[in-house]
């Protein structure tokens, strides 16, 4: 397992073997929105950074899951479709959301890495 990658949205990427890249919400975010009931997961097709990829519902609010950089959707979670509380149980494991072909693999690098992902949820809980 390579080391995760995060973005100012709360989602997380691990860069897979066959050069693939997984995507999901940090533990943060499945904390913030509480329990998760309902999961849209994305098409299978090229979305631009910043675009919404997926949705995901709790019992207090819904939310978009952003595409994190320019890429192509190649295969979804189909556990979330029946057990959409894995976003809950285990966000940086079986709780994934896609995975995702980007078409500048080099760009996975210059995401946020652990440290400043974790001075971001500190800066945003002292504001």
């Amino acid at each position: 397992m390579s080391e995760l990658r995060f973005t100012e949205d709360h989602e997380w990427l691990r860069t897979e073997a066959d050069g693939s890249v997984t995507v999901g919400i940090t533990a943060f975010a499945q904390n913030a929105l509480g329990d998760v009931v309902f999961v849209q997961l994305p098409e299978l097709q090229s979305y631009d950074k910043g675009a919404e990829a997926a949705t995901v519902e709790s019992v207090k609010a819904a939310s978009g899951v952003y595409m994190p950089l320019d890429g192509e959707v190649q295969e979804v979670n189909p556990a979330l479709d029946s057990s959409p509380e894995l976003v809950n149980e285990d966000p940086l494991g079986e709780g994934w959301f896609f995975r995702f072909q980007p078409k500048d693999a080099s760009a996975v690098a210059k995401l946020l890495d652990q440290d400043a992902y974790d001075r971001l949820i500190k800066a945003n809980a002292d504001a």
